[in-house]
């Protein structure tokens, strides 16, 4: 499991995904096969090392070399022996929770948050903070008070395990002024602002920053995906929704980090004097959108805002808004799986549980009465990370880099 190269990162990787796939040295294939092994141990929980070697292709004794190592830095621990069976009991290996910690920032359209968590994924301790829009000032206090306080939660030997620091941020924030109701000079500054360049006047950590979506869709990469699949399209309906992709196993962000932002994607149809107009699918498939629909119907609309777990009996508006997003996901995904043979849509968002799965069943239905002539049955899932994706897929970011 591994992230394209196309994050920004403010100290370079010790060898970059092509030189270890091509393997031009013995430490750059043995960096390869660490991560393979790795990855594998990931995926499945935990297993001995023939299984590991079996499944990875090593050799059993390569298998042993690498994960002796491993053992040896405390990136894996050994289980409880398998007994009851003929021979020697295999011991099983798995990660360890405490090698290895990731600080995620998200940069969110109501709230800043700081994540840390561990090697499995697990939220060691968190930051929030709300507002009515984001200012950039405001910012800068809450990283500094957000790396001491993450940090500090931390045995000093633990720690010193910390990784890096992943930013999740939306892309070109600055346009978004009317639909975040802040004022476009406040929202201008973020164009200057140059995260790594400020976070790096705070900590000497490596600063990797992507698309806060993409981040999302690494979180249900590494820690979701009940399925197994290695090809994706991942949406993620947020205040403004967003996708990402995963391709033979790898978050891929694409050269200028574009990829999987479907909330661009335009939604053609037909003006009442009959020509053709499009609106993009941000404009339909957002929570923004229900929080206007909301407003607009007397509703107060504080009961979601910053609030993915319940949102109460929200009658005919939520019912029509949830019908709105699956019409703009169906089409979405329809596109997306005429141009690249996914093997899975996976639909997560900030929304409550029973929310999720009324659209994800919803857009089911709507791709299903489609005229699908020419692609195959589509399998459209429920995401299982919700609402924590993009500040636990953030603070993933320095564990993909350096182990996946």
């Amino acid at each position: 499991m591994n992230i394209d190269n196309n994050l920004t990162e403010k100290n370079p990787a010790p060898a970059s995904l092509t030189k270890m796939k091509e393997g031009r040295s013995q430490s750059g294939l043995r960096a390869y096969n660490e991560r393979k092994i790795m990855s594998v141990i990931r995926a499945i929980g935990e297993a001995p090392k023939s299984e590991i070697s079996k499944i990875t292709g090593l050799s059993a004794q390569a298998a042993t070399v690498i994960i002796k190592s491993l053992e040896a830095e405390q990136l894996v621990i050994r289980k409880e022996p398998q007994r009851g069976r003929v021979g020697q009991p295999l011991v099983p290996f798995a990660l360890n929770p405490d090698g290895a910690f990731g600080i995620g920032l998200t940069i969110g359209r109501r709230s800043f948050e700081m994540t840390l968590i561990d090697f499995l994924g697990n939220v060691r301790a968190s930051l929030h903070e709300n507002f009515a829009y984001p200012k950039v000032v405001d910012l800068v206090v809450f990283i500094e008070k957000g790396i001491s306080t993450l940090t500090l939660s931390l045995p000093s030997e633990l720690a010193e395990k910390i990784k890096g620091i992943g930013i999740a941020t939306p892309n070109e924030i600055w346009h978004w002024a009317e639909e975040s109701g802040a004022p476009s000079v406040v929202l201008a500054q973020w164009k200057e602002f140059d995260f790594i360049e400020e976070i790096g006047q705070i900590s000497d950590l490596p600063v990797y920053v992507c698309n806060d979506d993409t981040a999302a869709c690494s979180a249900e990469l590494s820690f979701g995906n009940p399925t197994g699949v290695s090809d994706f399209l991942y949406i993620f309906i947020g205040t403004f929704i967003g996708g990402g992709l995963v391709i033979n196993g790898q978050l891929l962000a694409g050269k200028k980090g574009n990829a999987g932002a479907i909330g661009s994607l335009p939604l053609p149809s037909i003006a009442t004097d009959g020509t053709l107009k499009s609106q993009q699918l941000i404009m339909k498939s957002s929570i923004h959108i229900l929080e206007k629909m909301l407003a607009d119907a007397g509703h107060n609309t504080d009961v979601i805002s910053g609030d993915y777990e319940s949102w109460g009996d929200l009658g005919e508006v939520l019912a029509l808004w949830i019908d709105n997003v699956a019409q703009g996901l169906a089409y979405a995904t329809i596109c997306s799986c005429a141009i690249f043979d996914f093997e899975a849509v996976v639909i997560d968002g900030a929304i409550p549980e029973s929310v999720r799965q009324k659209i994800v069943e919803r857009t089911k239905q709507m791709v299903n009465e489609s005229d699908l002539r020419g692609l195959s049955p589509i399998n459209i899932i429920s995401g299982v990370i919700g609402g924590k994706a993009q500040s636990i897929g953030s603070a993933n970011l320095p564990l993909l880099a350096n182990y996946y």
